[in-house]
């Protein structure tokens, strides 16, 4: 319930069940809306509290300025809400099942600064009231209602059903010991962060293999967003895998002898590809491509697995020297790393290296890995 008394309010019909009511209301009254703490006020916003921007240290700045409080519906976009039921009746208005879809910066940093919030201070607010919060028609609303901090694709794919899904995943499969974030800015649960654009570079390079293109960042939620996380082989075990070998990948860095070529984020990726390929090689690895969820999710088969990869990206970093030092200390990395033929010849070159010495017994397979390991603690 909103008290309205001594201003005008504005509504618009368009149906007997679809209208907007537009008031200014109470800042007070708004940091009091049940799910702010939990954020669940927000489930159907394209994204969560983004911090310090620009944009909301200038509203925290007003909100603890009181003079400017009068004034603050002359340069603040306002709030907008969907709900299924919205009245103005007298001096008031009553709404029901609602939902803010714009505004989070903004409600997040009422609350947050709730002692400072005067009688004077108000904000446009725009009760949106539709039969489902969840039809496309919320959608829509949703869409083109944010602009106030630069919505991103990744935004706008935070509520697909595809990314809850994998963070439904992550909760059942991995709760408090990693934790996939689908929204900027979302206070993620407990456990180790992955954000969905990085699992989705992950999986351009791991599992597209594409490497190359891990540059063209925007393309994880545009384009390719169904390739890389539409797939049914894509699940929180997979990204877990992407994740660890990633994280491994890092710490083998410092053995590269060419430090900028080791530094470039896309070296990484090059890396995760060269993995792939040697998976696709072996027995075992064969198996984790097919059952991630029977090396990763277990603690312990974990702990095995990152020995074990760890171990063989040793000896792939070997073969990337031979191959990277002869090209001196004018090798364009940037763009050669960047170039898939570049890219397609010289993991060929490595990974045919590096089988070369398993044939040889020079050093071991995965699956020989794997084994010594999983015996080592039978």
């Amino acid at each position: 319930m909103f008290d309205i008394s001594g201003f005008s309010v504005s509504e618009y019909v368009v149906d007997s069940s679809t209208k907007a009511i537009i008031a200014p209301v109470r800042a007070r009254e708004l940091a009091k809306l049940d799910g702010i703490a939990d954020q669940s006020l927000f489930a159907y916003n394209v994204r969560g509290p983004l911090g310090r921007t620009q944009v909301n240290k200038g509203i925290v700045s007003s909100l603890r300025d009181s003079s400017t409080h009068k004034l603050f519906p002359l340069f603040h976009n306002g709030v907008t809400v969907i709900c299924t039921h919205a009245e103005e009746n007298g001096d008031k208005i009553r709404i029901e099942n609602y939902y803010v879809v714009n505004g989070c910066q903004s409600l997040n940093a009422l609350y947050e600064n709730s002692a400072t919030l005067t009688g004077d201070l108000r904000i446009l607010t725009k009760f949106v009231q539709i039969e489902d919060v969840s039809s496309p028609l919320s959608e829509k609303i949703t869409n083109y209602s944010n602009n106030q901090n630069g919505v991103k694709a990744r935004d706008f794919k935070s509520n697909s059903p595809t990314q809850i899904r994998l963070q439904n995943e992550f909760l059942e499969h991995y709760a408090g010991q990693f934790a996939f974030e689908i929204k900027r800015g979302e206070k993620a649960s407990t456990g180790e962060p992955i954000s969905n654009e990085e699992a989705g570079l992950y999986l351009m390079a791991f599992d597209l293999k594409e490497p190359w293109a891990t540059h063209r960042k925007y393309q994880v939620f545009d384009e390719k967003h169904a390739d890389l996380f539409g797939r049914p082989e894509v699940t929180a075990d997979r990204i877990v895998m992407c994740h660890l070998m990633r994280k491994m990948v890092d710490d083998s860095i410092q053995g590269i002898n060419n430090e900028l070529f080791g530094k470039y984020a896309l070296t990484r990726y090059f890396i995760l590809y060269i993995l792939r390929t040697i998976f696709e090689n072996d027995k075992v690895g064969k198996a984790m491509l097919r059952r991630p969820a029977d090396f990763v999710r277990d603690e312990g088969q974990r702990e095995k697995f990152v020995e074990c990869i760890s171990d063989i990206i040793r000896d792939v970093v070997v073969d990337i020297n031979a191959e990277v030092d002869e090209y001196g200390e004018d090798f364009d990395y940037r763009g050669q790393l960047r170039s898939l033929d570049w890219v397609k010849e010289n993991s060929r070159k490595i990974v045919s290296s590096y089988l070369k010495l398993v044939q040889r017994g020079r050093i071991k397979s995965l699956e020989e890995e794997w084994n010594s390991k999983v015996q080592t603690t039978a």
